[in-house]
């Protein structure tokens, strides 16, 4: 696991910047990419007191170019490329009569169009072995209806979608996609819902675990998943959720 080279989208906060930890704890060196270029050197730096090299760069997943150049950017740094997370996302929580067509395009612009741009640079420049692992939600698999309403639920249901074809297309180059598919985590995305106690425990108490999920545990499964241990594992979706979508 030694020297593996990985980057990291939405590294700034919350999962994204639990996989770099949980990824540099490991021997990884990693690029993290952001729109908030403070949040991801701040989580760069963590990493490196854990040791390797580790780089953030300022990107919007939504913007195409930008994201290409700043992969390349990245691979340079790490000098290749071996796996990819791709944990950059927003959430959308307005009322399905209430969203416009404008809120939704932007929702999709960074969860769906930014998840392919980061896969087709990353496929790019990895070679056989290479390893991706995409985040949507168990709204993606329920159609929402707890906190992420149309415009996320639609979005992280296409990340679903779009983790399976890229498993079938980059197949012949040797290239593994895999999905995860977490619920309830603390992350900044869901601070201000949280704060409603009553929704917070509704949703707790429809999964048997009855609790939210902590970054670290979505974290360990995106690295179980870009490991060369899931060398057998590809285009599926973990369910990290603490047993919601099994009833």
């Amino acid at each position: 696991m030694t020297h593996r080279k990985a980057i990291v989208t939405g590294s700034a906060s919350g999962i994204g910047a639990a996989t770099v930890l949980a990824l540099a704890a490991q021997g990884y060196d990693t690029v993290g990419i952001d729109r908030q270029l403070a949040g991801a050197m701040t989580t760069a730096q963590a990493a490196s007191d854990v040791g390797g090299k580790h780089h953030a760069l300022l990107a919007d997943v939504a913007d195409e170019a930008q994201l290409v150049a700043v992969m390349a950017q990245a691979v340079q740094f790490l000098g290749g490329l071996d796996a990819l997370a791709t944990c950059a996302g927003v959430t959308e929580s307005s009322g399905f009569m209430d969203l416009s067509a404008t809120e939704f395009r932007a929702t999709y612009d960074i969860n769906v169009i930014g998840t392919f741009v980061a896969i087709r640079e990353a496929a790019r420049h990895m070679p056989a072995g290479g390893r991706i692992c995409t985040v949507a939600s168990v709204a993606g698999l329920r159609g929402g209806g707890l906190v992420g309403t149309a415009a996320y639920a639609a979005s992280k249901g296409a990340v679903l979608a779009l983790s399976k074809n890229a498993a079938r297309s980059l197949a012949a180059q040797g290239i593994s996609v895999n999905c995860i598919a977490p619920g309830a985590t603390h992350t900044p995305m869901i601070a201000a819902v949280w704060q409603n106690e009553a929704l917070r425990k509704q949703v707790e108490s429809l999964a048997p675990q009855n609790r939210t999920a902590e970054p670290h545990e979505i974290a360990a499964n995106i690295v179980y998943l870009l490991s060369p241990q899931a060398s057998y594992v590809t285009g599926a979706t973990l369910v990290a959720d603490g047993g919601l979508t099994m009833y």
